[in-house]
Order: C-alpha cells, then sequence, then structure tokens
C-alpha cells in the first residue's frame, strides 16, 4: 500500500469511531502536533486510540469530505472537513471542523502527524 493509499484508507467513513480499527493505522511511537482553536496539544498512540473512543460515544456517523491531497515519497498532506452525526439527532448530518494535516509514514503506519484544525 502506498503511503497515500494508507491515509485515504485512514479517512474513510466511519473508521475513527473504531478503536480497533484505528490501531491498525497507528505506528507505535506515533506523535501528532496538532495546532487548534484551542491551542497546541501532542497526543501520542494511546491518547489517538481515547480520542476515537469519545468519538465512538458521542457520533453515529463519521464522515470526512477530503478536498486535497498530496503525496511526496513518504508524506503525505491532507486537507478535509470532518461532518458528523450526533446520536441525540442521527438524521442531521453536522460539521465538525476542517482540517489540513501532514503525515509521515513510516512502516506503513502512521508515525507523525503535523495538524492544525478550525471549528466550523
Amino acid at each position: 500500500m502506498t503511503p497515500k493509499e494508507l491515509v485515504l484508507d485512514f479517512y474513510r467513513n466511519d473508521l475513527l469511531l473504531d478503536k480497533s480499527e484505528v490501531n491498525e493505522f497507528l505506528h507505535p511511537d506515533l506523535i501528532i502536533e496538532w495546532n487548534s482553536t484551542k491551542g497546541f496539544i501532542q497526543l501520542k498512540r494511546d491518547d489517538v486510540l481515547n480520542l476515537s473512543e469519545d468519538l465512538a460515544k458521542a457520533y453515529v456517523r463519521s464522515k470526512m469530505r477530503i478536498t486535497h491531497i498530496i503525496s511526496e515519497d513518504n508524506l503525505v498532506s491532507v486537507r478535509y472537513s470532518h461532518f458528523v452525526k450526533t446520536i441525540e439527532n442521527p438524521r442531521e448530518e453536522m460539521l465538525l471542523a476542517h482540517f489540513y494535516v501532514i503525515w509521515e509514514i513510516k512502516d506503513n503506519k502512521l508515525y507523525r502527524g503535523y495538524q492544525m484544525s478550525q471549528f466550523s
């Protein structure tokens, strides 16, 4: 699988709501440096798995609408919008946030992520 295919597969619908599936994509030494509207966050592998669990508790659907993806060697840049459907209102799709992330792939896993987000 190419780095670009790996990243596209990671962002397929509802994957982020399944901790066991998310686990398959993450390198043991994963680190994500995330600049969000709430400030800087650094996440390790377990943090991402816990986030996946939390998302599954709040949302019944998760969809990424990718607008741009660029791949070079082991780096993949993605720009996307994350849409969700809540447990309380599963018929209405809601924009959660806009994201831009640069992924570094190592051993065919997500190894380093440099991410920025903006709430809708």
